[in-house]
C-alpha cells in the first residue's frame, strides 16, 4: 500500500478590499471615460443660445446631435481635458494644448450632409472664435441649416434661395424682418400672443416708404403666416417686409470685394467648392476662394493678392480643392450670422446632425408655470 502524507492546503490570497474613497474614484473615472466615448462616438448635447434658427429652434432648446449620421471625426487635438471644449469649467484657462495635432479623418457614416439638414459645426473664421486661432475641432459650435452642398450653385434672390436653378423649399417656420405700423403702443403680452419674441420699438421713420405720421412702429421678426395674420388686425396700420435691394452691397457680406455687390437678400450666384474640382485663379475666383486656399486646405506659405496666388513663392494659375465645403444659413434669415457673411464650412468642421429636442426652457417666461416648454420636449428636428 502506498504511503500518503498530509500536505498543507495551498494558501489563498484574499484580495484587499477597496476603500470607499477608492471605489468612488474608480466610479468617477469609469463615468468620465464612458461619457467621453459616448460624446465623441455617438451623440452630444447642445443648447441654443441665440435666435438665429427661430422659430425652428428656440433660445433655451436643448438638443441631441448625432455623430453617427455623417460619421464620427477622430480627434485632432488629443491633449485636452475630458468633457471640455475650449476652456476649463468656470475659468478663462484653455482646456487643451495644440502642441500635437493629428490628421483629419472621419469614420464612415450612414448618410451625407444634405441641403435642408440642420447641422452643428465649428465656425471657421478666427474672428468668430474670440480672435483665437484654435484647432478646427475646438472652434466655437454653431448650428444652422445646410443650404448648399459640394458642387451646388446657389443664389438668394429676393430672400428666396435658388439651388441649382430651382427654388429651394423654405423651412416651415422661416422668419423675415418686418416694419409694423400701429395706431397704439403694443405690449409684450400682445406680441407673445402672436408668438413674436424678437421685436424692437421703433417709432421714427424707418425708410422712405414709411410715412412720418406713425403713432408707433416696431421692427419684428416673424413668419410670413404670422405676418399675414397681423395684417388683418385692427390695431395694425401697415406691415412691410424689410429687405435689401438688388445691386446694393451689404455690410460685412462675404466676400469682402468690390467685385460682388451682394447682400443678405440678393446673394450669388456662387458655386460651393467640391473636392477634386479644379478652378482657374482669376480675379473673381481669388476673391471667392482665396481665403479657402490659404486657411482651410492645409497649404503652407500661401500669399494672396487681389490678382494672384503664390505657394512657396511660385505663382499658381489654377487650384484643385482638397476638401468638400458647405454653405449654411439660419432660418431666422434677417437675424443670422451665417455663410452669407463669413463663407464656406469645410468638411472637417462638421460636428453632426441635430436630431431631436429633449428639453426646452423659456429664458423669459410669463410665469414659473411656463418655464418649461412642454410641447417641445422630445420633438424631432426638421
Amino acid at each position: 500500500m502506498a504511503e500518503t502524507t498530509n500536505q498543507p492546503a495551498p494558501s489563498r490570497t484574499v484580495p484587499k478590499k477597496k476603500s470607499p474613497t477608492r471605489e468612488w474614484f474608480d466610479s468617477i473615472i469609469f463615468a468620465v471615460v464612458a461619457a467621453t466615448l459616448i460624446r465623441w462616438l455617438f451623440m452630444e448635447a447642445f443648447t441654443i443660445p441665440t435666435p438665429s434658427m427661430e422659430k425652428s429652434l428656440l433660445v433655451g432648446d436643448f438638443l441631441f446631435v448625432s455623430k453617427l449620421h455623417y460619421g464620427t471625426r477622430t480627434p485632432r487635438t488629443i491633449l485636452q481635458l475630458p468633457l471640455t471644449h475650449q476652456k476649463i469649467w468656470g475659468t478663462d484657462l484653455p482646456s487643451y494644448s495644440d502642441a500635437i495635432q493629428l490628421p483629419y479623418y472621419r469614420l464612415p457614416g450612414f448618410t451625407h450632409v444634405k441641403s435642408g439638414d440642420v447641422v452643428v459645426f465649428n465656425v471657421p473664421p478666427k474672428e468668430l472664435n474670440d480672435n483665437v486661432d484654435r484647432p478646427s475641432d475646438l472652434k466655437t459650435n454653431y448650428i444652422k441649416r445646410c443650404i448648399g452642398t459640394p458642387g451646388d450653385v446657389l443664389e438668394v434672390r429676393d430672400r428666396q434661395v435658388i439651388l441649382n436653378g430651382k427654388p429651394m423649399e423654405n423651412p416651415p417656420k422661416m422668419q423675415d424682418e418686418y416694419f409694423l405700423k400701429t395706431a397704439e403702443t403694443i405690449s409684450e403680452k400682445v406680441f407673445r400672443r402672436y408668438d413674436i419674441t424678437d421685436f424692437e420699438n421703433y417709432t421714427e421713420t424707418y425708410n422712405d416708404t414709411i410715412q412720418s405720421n406713425d403713432v408707433a412702429g416696431y421692427i419684428i421678426k416673424t413668419t410670413p403666416e404670422t405676418a399675414a395674420l397681423l395684417k388683418e388686425q385692427d390695431f395694425v396700420k401697415d406691415l412691410q417686409v424689410i429687405k435689401d435691394q438688388p445691386g446694393q452691397k451689404g455690410f460685412g457680406v462675404y466676400p469682402d470685394s468690390p467685385l460682388f455687390k451682394w447682400n443678405k437678400d440678393y446673394y450669388g450666384p456662387l458655386t460651393v467648392p467640391k473636392k477634386g474640382v479644379t478652378i482657374p485663379l482669376d480675379e473673381k475666383n481669388i476673391a471667392l476662394y482665396g481665403n479657402v486656399i490659404q486657411k482651410y486646405e492645409d497649404n503652407k506659405n500661401v500669399e494672396l493678392t487681389p490678382m494672384s496666388v503664390k505657394m512657396d513663392g511660385k505663382d499658381i494659375t489654377s487650384y484643385t480643392f482638397k476638401m468638400d465645403y458647405y454653405f449654411m444659413m439660419g432660418d431666422n434669415r434677417h437675424n443670422s450670422l451665417d455663410s452669407r457673411f463669413w463663407g464656406f464650412v469645410p468638411e472637417d468642421h462638421i460636428v453632426g446632425k441635430a436630431v431631436f429636442i429633449w428639453m426646452s426652457i423659456d429664458p423669459n417666461p410669463e410665469s414659473v408655470f411656463t418655464k418649461i416648454r412642454w410641447k417641445r420636449l422630445f420633438r424631432i428636428i426638421e
